[in-house]
């Protein structure tokens, strides 16, 4: 019994995969082929001139916070910039 249904199990599973896979691409031809300067519908409106700002750069009260932030800036070995060399560099 398990063995006559599997393939017809199978079957549909690869159709309705097959079936997917078709939307989603025809959705992404349709945006490959739409005009640059319309706006997707989805998009809660224009945000010109609007800022974001990351969460944790808010304190308690809502305001962007006055504390110094921990910054991390990676270079490559030809930088002149003058950093310190790292561990291990004689």
């Amino acid at each position: 019994m398990l063995s006559s249904l599997f393939p017809l199990l199978y079957g549909a599973v690869f159709v309705a995969l097959l079936w997917q896979a078709f939307r989603v691409m025809s959705k992404g031809f349709r945006a490959a082929s739409a005009p640059l300067n319309e706006t997707p519908s989805s998009t809660g409106g224009d945000r010109t001139g609007q800022v974001t700002v990351h969460p944790e750069l808010l304190d308690q009260d809502g305001r962007i916070t006055e504390e110094d932030l921990l910054t991390v800036r990676f270079s490559s070995d030809d930088d002149p910039s003058g950093a310190s060399p790292g561990p291990g560099a004689e």
